[in-house]
């Protein structure tokens, strides 16, 4: 079969572009012309895979991703493929894989005078193309969580959401080697055993709650403040946010170390994830620290943080979010006997579940619905 694999940008460390990359090479490997569409790609391109660029032009962010989807349509007219597969947003998706939150659900918090902005119309209007209720599109569904929002504010029909397991590559499970990892880490990074490594990674570092972060660790009692360092690993613009922990006093315990490849040596040099995330659809680093043996303090609003809660396996910043709890629990957690339970009942949880197999599982759908 042929299919057309279309996002309006790939780099190599964000979470949306990873599933899309391990979908699409399921797809090759079983024989399928996998051809992709994207206004840019950076890092290498992939063997088997077929990479084209869709010129997107405009001012804006959603000017450009409207641009990309009015010449990606341009560009499939011609072309005869058994399903085109997105991974944003855009009209003419046979399927769609739904990595980002409800956008219209997001929209009514904010001002009516967003509501009526082009930026909100823009979006509104590629949403719409993928979930309204006479569309045909079928959706890959990662959380549970946001298809009651879809259907609520775009009347999409049950039968149309496909949910799928979680997708942590091997490389992110606890190894045999991990407590030589982490100390040849930790001596790398020159930190030291009786310090607490606090980690987060992810890129959109505004997203993520970097900033929450950065104030959590600056409200930590002065004692433990100077033995916690926060490291942050994703591809962002950290210098906002360096600035607030220098006007914080917490400079020197925050460490930016961009998009990263070596993610599982982080995880084994770590004590603890921390992800106060602003939105999430789901959150697959959480399922990751999991594997790996870490505590995780996580955001109610994250599709994945019921994981946490199952598996008791950290704790939950609830709903509505107030910055001082989030630095009443991480200072609790740091200085908790419960650390190594927490590490013990997320290797269990994640050992007892289906982690694996969601590109298999994704590529299972998209043959179906190309066959139909």
């Amino acid at each position: 079969m042929k299919f057309a694999f279309c996002l309006f940008n790939y780099f190599p460390f964000g979470g949306l572009q990873r599933d899309f990359l391990q979908i699409a090479n399921a797809c090759h490997i079983r024989g399928h012309q996998v051809d992709v569409y994207t206004s840019r790609w950076q890092g290498k391109r992939p063997a088997g895979l077929q990479v084209s660029i869709v010129p997107a032009r405009g001012f804006t962010n959603h000017g450009r991703c409207q641009s990309f989807a009015k010449r990606l349509k341009q560009f499939l007219a011609s072309k005869s493929y058994d399903a085109v597969i997105g991974f944003n947003k855009m009209p003419g998706l046979d399927v769609y894989f739904a990595s980002d939150t409800c956008f219209a659900a997001k929209a009514l918090r904010r001002s009516i005078w967003y509501r009526l902005s082009a930026r909100y119309r823009g979006y509104l209007s590629l949403e719409r193309a993928v979930f309204a209720e006479d569309s045909n599109t079928e959706i890959l569904l990662i959380s549970e969580r946001e298809k009651a929002f879809f259907m609520d504010y775009y009347g999409t029909s049950e039968q149309r959401f496909h949910l799928l397991p979680p997708g942590i590559a091997t490389d992110r499970l606890i190894s045999r080697d991990a407590y030589k990892m982490r100390a040849t880490f930790r001596t790398e990074l020159g930190i030291g055993s009786n310090q607490d490594v606090v980690l987060m990674v992810g890129s959109s570092f505004k997203t993520k709650g970097v900033d929450r972060a950065i104030r959590a660790v600056a409200s930590l009692p002065s004692e433990l403040r100077e033995k916690t360092m926060l490291l942050i690993v994703g591809e962002d613009n950290a210098r906002p946010f360096l600035r607030l922990a220098k006007r914080l006093g917490v400079l020197g315990q925050t460490r930016f170390f961009g998009g990263r490849e070596d993610v599982p040596r982080f995880l084994a040099a770590s004590d603890l994830l921390l992800h106060p995330a602003y939105e999430e659809a789901a959150g697959m680093v959480l399922m990751e620290a999991m594997g790996a043996g870490l505590p995780v303090m996580v955001t109610e609003v994250c599709g994945y943080s019921h994981h946490i809660e199952t598996a008791a396996a950290g704790r939950l910043v609830p709903l509505p979010f107030r910055q001082e709890t989030l630095n009443q629990l991480l200072a609790s957690m740091l200085t908790s006997n419960k650390r190594e339970q927490w590490q013990r009942n997320g290797r269990k949880y994640v050992a007892s579940i289906d982690v694996s197999s969601q590109a298999e599982k994704a590529a299972d759908i998209i043959e179906q619905v190309a066959a139909w």
